[in-house]
């Protein structure tokens, strides 16, 4: 079967792979992280990868304007601005804000990048983003101009090659390292990330484990999405080997607040592991993801990693939404 997809290369790639030494002592395992962080500067994080392919699809298709959505302080959002501004396009976003915030943050680097930025309520984010993005889009096309929907995260059928390839990356590195990863975890923030991985162990017959920590909304409800986002990967594919249940490990209960909410207990995290591995974690995603990760590793009637001996853990990047949260920190 043929998987290559037209891309467009944004992304400084392959990442690097090191290992969390206080994390591997702590838990007696070999636990090392991908560093998806590095991706870029504007165009860091996991989105990138993503980008690649649907960026590559909006020009094919004629696009003029990129069109996306996310959280004031979404990494997608702000990842595509950059994106679309570097390959002469323009972007509108529509962000998710209940009240009017100065820009900080990714806000502040949307801004900076030229994007078109919209807000609506967080209620109309939930129950009418559709219909808003596709009214912007017939909007542009009243207008003379074509408009291009990415939807949040990018995480749809296109969006999915993205670390469908990145588990191609990782076995290549492996080789390098002189070992096999038994279990490759990360967040679970809108589907696409983790349905990429997925589908490349399935496809590929690697047999690994891949563990996602949803930082939002339910396990079920991601269960749900990333057989819908693996459905639309085969859209692009011939034969059809699609995700089902049995192949989807998430682990919930690392919401905490909701998302991008955080309680005390997940920055004290996020500053402890900054203190112990020297890396720093954004407070949306990989905070919560690791801190589940931690709670897993230290629970010994877990299901998923009793067994698991060399284990991955992606680090998607996020770091510019970690200012807005400065005063939230309480240092000792």
């Amino acid at each position: 079967m043929n998987i290559e997809m037209e891309k467009i290369s944004l992304a400084n790639l392959p990442t690097k792979i090191e290992r969390l030494d206080y994390t591997s002592n702590k838990f007696k395992r070999n636990i090392f992280i991908k560093r998806d962080d590095f991706t870029g500067i504007e165009l860091s994080g996991n989105k990138v990868r993503k980008l690649e392919y649907a960026l590559a699809e909006a020009l094919s298709q004629g696009a003029d304007t990129i069109i996306t959505c996310g959280g004031i302080q979404s990494n997608h959002a702000r990842a595509t601005a950059a994106a679309a501004t570097k390959l002469g396009l323009k972007s509108i976003l529509i962000l998710s804000s209940d009240e009017e915030l100065p820009p900080n943050g990714n806000y502040l680097l949307d801004m900076l990048l030229g994007a078109e930025v919209r807000f609506i309520s967080s209620e109309d984010y939930s129950h009418n983003l559709k219909a808003i993005l596709n009214e912007v889009a017939e909007n542009l096309k009243n207008e003379g101009r074509k408009g291009y929907i990415i939807p949040t995260g990018a995480s749809n059928g296109i969006g999915t090659f993205g670390y469908f390839n990145a588990l191609k990356e990782i076995v290549e590195q492996e080789k390098q390292l002189g070992l096999e990863f038994d279990t490759i975890c990360c967040t679970v923030g809108s589907g696409g990330t983790y349905a990429g991985l997925c589908l490349g162990n399935k496809i590929l017959n690697l047999n690994r484990q891949i563990i996602g920590f949803n930082i939002s909304s339910t396990k079920e409800y991601f269960i749900d999405e990333v057989i819908k986002i693996s459905k639309e990967f085969y859209s692009y594919l011939e034969g059809n080997n699609t995700l089902e249940e049995a192949d989807i490990k998430i682990i919930d209960g690392n919401v905490g607040l909701g998302y991008a909410l955080s309680t005390p207990e997940e920055l004290k995290f996020l500053n402890d592991f900054a203190k112990n591995e020297g890396i720093i974690l954004d407070p949306v995603y990989t905070a919560k993801a690791m801190k589940g990760l931690y709670s897993e590793l230290g629970n010994p009637k877990t299901n998923y990693l009793n067994n698991s001996k060399n284990i991955l853990f992606i680090h998607t990047g996020g770091l510019f939404g970690l200012f807005p949260k400065s005063l939230e920190f309480e240092f000792n």
